[in-house]
C-alpha cells in the first residue's frame, strides 16, 4: 500500500513538471527564441505557447520596445588636431529577435562600438567650429551608417543624438573670450548706432528750430518795418496837417491883428509909446550889440508923425484920424479840397488788412518735425516765405500816402 502511494505521488509530480515545462507565457512587446535540442526551432510570440518538455528550451528573451542607450563620453580628434569629448545617445529597436541572438553575441556593445568608430570617422573630417555647428548633419550621417550596419543584426536605429560636445578647457576659455568680444562688439555697434540716430534726430530738431526761428525773425522784421513805415507815414501826414493848420492860424492871427489895428485908428503918440516899450526888449540878451542913441527917439517920432500926420499951418505934423470905414465882412475862408483828406483820422482799410494778414501768419501754428516729412516742411517754408514777400509788397502798395 505504501509503495503504491509513493508511485502515485511520483507520477503526479512528474505530470506536474511536464505540464509546467510544456506551458510558456510570453509578455506583450517581448519575444523568446526557442531551441530544440540546441537548435533554433521558433520565436515565441507574446501570449501562451506550448513547448515539448525536456526537448525545447528558451534561449533568450528579447525586448521588442524601442530602447535608449547613453554611451559614455568618447574622446574624438577633429581635423584641426583638437580633442573633444562627445557623449552620444542611440535610440534603437530589435525587429528580428533571431538575428539579434544568433548574428551577434551582444548587440548593445556592438551598437556602442559601431557608433564610436563611425563618430570618430565623421568628426575627424571636420574642424572644431564645424563640429559645434553641424550637430544635425552628424546625427543624420551617424544614424544612416548605424542603421545600415545593424540591419543584419535585426536592429533598426531610429535616432542618434549628440548629447554633449565638450572641447578642451583652454578652447572653452578662448571661445568664451571670443563670445564675450562678439557681444561687446555688438553692444558697441548698437550703442554707436543709437548715438548716430540721436545725433541725426538732434540735428534735425536744431535745423527745424533754426528754420522756425529764422521765419519768426523774418516775420517780426517785416511787421516791424511795416509798422515803422506806416508810423513814419502817419507822423509825416500829421506834421504836414499840423504845419498847415499852424500856418492858417498865424495867417488868421496876423489878419485879425491888422484888422484890429486899422479899426482902432491908433495915434502917433500911441505908436511912439509902443515903440518905447519895445526898445528895452530889443536890447535884452548877451549877444545883442545894438547901441541906442537918445537922438533916435526923436527921429523915430518924426518919422511916425510924417507918415501918419499932416503938416499944420505952423509946420508941425499933427495926426488927423481918417474917416472911419466899416470893414467889409468877407466870407469864411474854405480849405483847399486837395488837402481835405489830410485831416481824416480814419485808418486806411488796405493797411489794416495787410497788418491782420501778417498777424495771422505770425500766429499760425507750425507743425513739429515728427508730424510732417522734411520735404513737405521745406515746401511749406518756401511757400510761407513767398507769401510773406507777397504780403510785404501788397502792404507796401496799400500803405502808400495819398497825395
Amino acid at each position: 500500500m505504501t509503495t503504491t502511494l509513493i508511485v502515485i505521488a511520483v507520477l503526479v509530480l512528474f505530470v506536474l513538471v511536464v505540464m509546467v515545462k510544456s506551458v510558456l507565457v510570453i509578455p506583450q512587446a517581448t519575444a523568446a527564441v526557442i531551441e530544440r535540442l540546441g537548435r533554433y526551432r521558433t520565436t515565441a510570440a507574446p501570449g501562451l505557447n506550448i513547448l515539448v518538455p525536456f526537448f525545447d528550451r528558451v534561449r533568450a528573451r528579447i525586448d521588442l520596445r524601442e530602447q535608449v542607450v547613453s554611451f559614455p563620453p568618447q574622446p574624438v580628434i577633429t581635423r584641426d588636431n583638437l580633442t573633444v569629448s562627445i557623449d552620444t545617445v542611440v535610440y534603437f529597436q530589435v525587429t528580428d529577435p533571431r538575428a539579434a541572438v544568433y548574428e551577434i553575441s551582444n548587440y548593445i556593445v556592438g551598437v556602442e562600438q559601431l557608433a564610436t568608430t563611425t563618430l570618430r570617422n565623421l568628426v575627424g573630417g571636420m574642424s572644431l567650429e564645424e563640429t559645434l555647428t553641424s550637430r544635425d548633419q552628424i546625427n543624420n550621417q551617424l544614424r544612416g551608417v548605424l542603421d545600415e550596419a545593424t540591419g543584419r543584426w535585426g536592429i533598426r536605429v531610429a535616432r542618434v543624438e549628440l548629447k554633449a560636445v565638450d572641447p578642451p578647457p583652454s578652447i572653452r576659455d578662448s571661445m568664451e573670450k571670443q563670445m564675450r568680444a562678439d557681444r561687446e562688439k555688438r553692444a558697441m555697434i548698437l550703442n554707436a548706432e543709437g548715438q548716430r540716430e540721436a545725433a541725426i534726430k538732434s540735428a534735425e530738431g536744431q535745423k527745424q528750430a533754426q528754420i522756425l526761428s529764422a521765419e519768426g525773425a523774418k516775420q517780426a522784421a517785416i511787421l516791424g518795418a511795416e509798422a515803422e513805415r506806416q508810423s513814419a507815414i502817419l507822423r509825416a501826414q500829421g506834421e504836414r496837417a499840423a504845419r498847415y493848420l499852424q500856418a492858417q492860424g498865424q495867417a488868421k492871427a496876423i489878419e485879425k491883428v491888422f484888422a484890429a489895428i486899422k479899426a482902432g485908428r491908433p495915434t502917433p503918440e500911441v505908436l511912439a509909446y509902443q515903440y518905447l516899450q519895445t526898445l528895452p526888449q530889443m536890447a535884452q540878451g548877451d549877444a545883442n550889440k545894438v547901441w541906442l542913441v537918445p537922438s533916435d527917439y526923436g527921429k523915430a517920432l518924426e518919422g511916425f508923425a510924417k507918415m501918419l500926420g499932416a503938416p499944420g499951418e505952423d509946420g508941425v505934423f499933427r495926426y488927423e484920424p481918417p474917416a472911419y470905414e466899416q470893414p467889409a465882412t468877407s466870407a469864411p475862408e474854405r480849405d483847399d479840397p486837395s488837402v481835405a483828406d489830410w485831416f481824416d483820422t480814419a485808418p486806411d482799410p488796405a493797411v489794416a488788412e495787410a497788418v491782420r494778414a501778417a498777424e495771422a501768419v505770425a500766429r499760425k501754428e507750425v507743425p513739429g518735425p515728427l508730424e510732417q516729412p522734411s520735404v513737405e516742411r521745406g515746401a511749406d517754408v518756401g511757400a510761407l516765405g513767398s507769401g510773406s514777400v507777397a504780403r510785404e509788397v501788397g502792404a507796401g502798395e496799400a500803405g502808400q500816402p495819398r497825395e
